[in-house]
């Protein structure tokens, strides 16, 4: 078919251009549709890097940005999101989600490919598709030039002015043993120490280079005295594009890698792993709880625990599945955690995707705040009531309550176990992503969009009685009774189904609420399952995982690939609605 037109708010990265697909008509052109806040595109933005690289003069990356979240349809958070994480490539603002519904996304992220001459090619959902991609790219690009319809040359690209601020997209920060602030300085891909009033810079760590060693850190954490002698390291670093952990040593300056293999999680290990070899996935921040290291492991909503002294590392809290699900661990659901914070016998969790707030005690996780995916706002209140939009920071206070970087509201809340109420203790912040709480009782916020410290001014505590908000993702209309699920995965060129190792395809489906499935929820190895959705549920979610494992062919020395996706699909029931749902995991027009 024919791609449909590239409309949008406006857009970024073309020198103040809007772009058409005749202005890209000869180029193989890759439509990447994303959210700022998804992890998952944030990896799949990392996929794409070596690809623009390698096919520069042939190939042009837009991005498609379709919000999630109310904060998602700022412009100019946008255009900091763009900066943040290092998008060169031009993107457009879809923010009515005209394209994402005139292209039929179902998830983020999605890939689109269109051929020189304007036909839509192929579509991909989820991450680890670079292979593939790479593959159908060059099938393309040597069609088209036999053909006569590639045109080599410069994109639309327009890099934007570079910006002088001391820091720049600051996530955590510590405080060190004499007052001076550490701050991960993520788009700089450096630490910075500051010093107590957090606005001169000591001392950095890092070439400040994507890559060499960090690549857009985040947590950091001060290890117990006694256990940074034994390892020969103080600070222990989430290095989160890079899939890793690295210890820093404060004397010294000296940084070393000490957990992931450098590759992103594909799948899951049976126990206990040796850490340097284990495969990690966007480590968002770390901290000591229970005698060990426990790990945000944003990239697959799980908690991982990390001992620095055996150097091991295995699953503490999670099932890769994004959602919300209280219980004892493992066996729970989160949605992207993305903070920690320590206060007695809690674990706190700032769990982003599903704007809330969870503890976990005793081996139990528990929810204070947040109602799921798609539910979220600025309202206090009774904790139950309350509503947090993507919070990333999280801190325990001595009397027992938790502050919460509430960071698409731009505020900081705090949370009462005694009285169960959430109020508004600061807002009017740019999206604040930390909170450091020193020896000495001050508060210290990591306002990131703002590149700053700032120091949080006791003031009075309010209420805020804001708007509640709700994802407005196109749902998908499914009849009640007998529903066909078929996940379509096509193997990219040149490769093939691998059923070495067993089955090559896993499936895995649940509903939000539970009751929402009267049959089909579990766990088999087709991607087409027989569901029976109940008449008497009106609308819910159909939480679907699925994954394809491919295996180079006709190579002597053959790789394997891992194709992966999680659906949250939003769907409504109605008589008149079809009896089949197809997803497509990768799709490719084969004519």
């Amino acid at each position: 078919m024919r791609a449909p037109e590239l409309r949008g708010r406006g857009w970024l990265n073309t020198g103040g251009k809007n772009l058409t697909l005749a202005d890209l008509r000869g180029k193989v052109v890759v439509l990447d549709f994303w959210t700022f806040c998804c992890i998952n595109c944030l990896h799949v933005l990392d996929e794409l890097r070596p690809l623009e690289e390698r096919f520069g003069d042939a190939v042009v990356v837009i991005g498609v940005h379709s919000p999630k979240f109310e904060h998602e349809r700022d412009p100019v958070a946008l255009a900091a999101a763009v900066e943040r994480y290092g998008v060169h490539h031009p993107v457009v603002d879809d923010g009515d989600m005209h394209l994402w519904q005139q292209y039929a996304a179902k998830a983020w992220p999605t890939l689109a490919v269109i051929d020189p001459t304007g036909y839509l090619v192929a579509s991909m959902a989820g991450e680890g598709h670079a292979e593939g991609l790479s593959r159908l790219i060059e099938e393309l690009i040597t069609k088209h030039e036999a053909d006569g319809t590639l045109h080599r040359g410069t994109g639309p690209y327009v890099p934007p002015a570079a910006a002088e601020t001391l820091l720049r997209f600051p996530g955590k920060a510590i405080e060190l043993p004499d007052g001076h602030l550490l701050v991960s300085d993520s788009a700089r891909h450096s630490l910075a120490e500051l010093s107590a009033d957090g606005e001169s810079l000591v001392r950095r760590f890092g070439s400040g280079e994507r890559g060499e060693p960090f690549n857009e850190p985040q947590g950091l954490l001060l290890l117990p005295a006694e256990v940074a002698a034994r390892v020969g390291y103080d600070v222990l670093v989430a290095d989160t594009v890079n899939h890793q952990l690295r210890g820093l040593h404060l004397t010294t300056g000296e940084i070393t890698l000490v957990a992931g293999s450098g590759k992103p999680w594909r799948s899951a290990a049976d126990g206990p792993q040796e850490a340097l070899a284990a495969d990690l996935s966007s480590p968002w921040d770390l901290a000591w709880f229970d005698d060990k290291v426990i790990i945000a492991m944003a990239g697959i909503h799980e908690l991982w625990w990390f001992d620095p002294s055996a150097g091991t590392v295995g699953v503490y809290a999670g099932t890769t599945v994004e959602s919300l699900r209280d219980g004892p661990i493992p066996d729970v659901w989160m949605a992207q955690p993305s903070g920690l914070s320590v206060g007695g016998d809690r674990l706190w969790i700032a769990d982003s995707e599903t704007s809330a707030l969870r503890w976990i005690e005793a081996g139990v996780l528990h929810t204070a705040v947040g109602q799921g995916l798609f539910d979220f706002g600025h309202v206090d209140g009774p904790a139950k009531e309350a509503l947090l939009q993507h919070p990333l920071g999280v801190a325990a206070l001595p009397d027992g309550s938790v502050l919460v970087a509430d960071t698409y509201n731009g505020a900081i809340r705090r949370f009462d176990p005694v009285t169960d109420e959430v109020s508004t203790v600061d807002s009017g912040l740019n999206e604040p992503s930390d909170i450091v709480v020193t020896e000495a009782g001050d508060v210290i916020v990591v306002e990131s969009s703002a590149h700053r410290m700032t120091r949080l001014a006791p003031g009075v505590v309010k209420t805020v009685t804001g708007e509640r908000h709700r994802t407005e993702r196109p749902p998908s209309v499914v009849a009640p009774g007998a529903l066909s699920l078929d996940v379509i995965f096509t193997p990219a060129p040149g490769q093939k189904l691998d059923t070495q190792f067993g089955p090559s395809t896993r499936l895995e489906v649940s509903a939000s609420p539970p009751e929402l499935l009267l049959d089909g929820a579990g766990v088999t190895t087709d991607l087409s399952r027989a569901l029976v959705i109940n008449p008497s549920v009106p609308k819910g979610i159909l939480q679907v995982v699925a994954q394809a494992a491919t295996c180079d062919v006709d190579v002597e020395f053959a790789a394997c690939h891992l194709t992966r996706q999680d659906w949250g699909v939003p769907i409504v029931v109605s008589p008149d609605g079809p009896s089949r749902l197809p997803l497509i995991l990768r799709g490719v027009d084969e004519n």
